[in-house]
């Protein structure tokens, strides 16, 4: 074969310099995208595990009933504020990927009544993580970290049963919460938690025992809560609405325990998820910028 000319060889030079810098530019645009998104996910997860932990570990060795803003406020010193910071972070990350999910549907829940439903359910728990970064931040900056669950409860029962049908609007609510504790026993029984966890997690039976114990209890702490607002909207008194940390302390103390246990291995469950869940859809951020064009079209 004749030697290739120098002219010859400085274009493909020149063309191989171009290919090599296009496919560094669509790495780079890979990257400031979905493993960002996932990396905010999986902190988001850790977060999620780290406040369950703590939940049903108090209410386990201390017999303390507490909720999410309880365990915030606990962690507001010394040391803990580092493990509180990181929390933070962690629950504004899922609650980004977990309003993504429900706007363009990543997991494929579809636009059937059940898809809708889970959809909508990821987006009321966005908007409830976001309310722990808030409290968070707020510690962290030096302010106040609000009302516990019970008092927010309650005063948001107040709130709606001020309005027009402010009732109904509470019995809606209280279906919410209970269609939620529904599909947490659903979860608890058919372990299809399993199939969103890459197979090298899925096929552990300790993986599927904590998963299965964490999905019960947080499906007695829902049917609770679910209650308490059912009554409140039936006997139009705010008072009635309850928390986590009140639901937890009506509770006889074995079935304390055993929820306190059940939500401390819901919290073990999630730090596996931190590592080795299935964090669906590379094209996320690009499907988010397409439905924005189509809406403003």
């Amino acid at each position: 074969m004749p030697p290739a000319k120098p002219g010859s060889l400085r274009r493909r030079n020149r063309a191989g310099a171009w290919r090599f810098r296009a496919d560094a530019q669509r790495g780079r645009s890979s990257m400031r995208g979905v493993p960002r998104l996932q990396t905010l996910a999986r902190i988001g997860f850790g977060a999620r595990g780290m406040m369950y932990v703590l939940v049903g570990g108090l209410a386990l060795s201390a017999g303390r009933t507490a909720d999410g803003s309880d365990v915030l406020e606990r962690l507001n010193g010394g040391a803990g504020r580092l493990l509180l910071a990181a929390m933070s972070l962690g629950f504004l990350g899922y609650a980004v990927w977990r309003l993504s999910e429900a706007i363009v549907d990543a997991d494929g829940n579809g636009r059937a009544l059940s898809g809708l439903a889970v959809r909508c359910g990821g987006a009321i728990s966005a908007i409830v993580h976001f309310g722990l970064f808030v409290t968070a931040a707020s510690l962290l900056l030096g302010g106040h970290g609000g009302s516990g669950s019970g008092e927010t409860a309650r005063e948001g029962a107040a709130t709606a049963l001020h309005l027009p049908a402010g009732g109904l609007l509470l019995g809606l609510a209280s279906a919410g919460l209970l269609l939620t504790a529904a599909l947490q026993f659903r979860k608890a029984a058919k372990a299809d938690f399993l199939g969103d966890l890459h197979s090298d997690a899925a096929r552990r039976r300790w993986v599927e025992v904590l998963g299965r114990a964490g999905y019960a209890a947080r499906g007695i702490v829902f049917l609770a809560v679910g209650w308490f607002l059912l009554r409140a909207a039936a006997e139009h008194d705010a008072g009635q609405a309850a928390g986590m940390a009140d639901v937890l302390a009506s509770f006889s103390p074995g079935l304390r325990a055993g929820v306190a246990a059940g939500l401390l291995l819901f919290g073990l469950f999630s730090l596996v998820e931190a590592r080795f869940r299935r964090i669906a859809d590379p094209q996320v951020l690009q499907r988010l910028r397409a439905q924005g064009a189509r809406l403003g079209a």
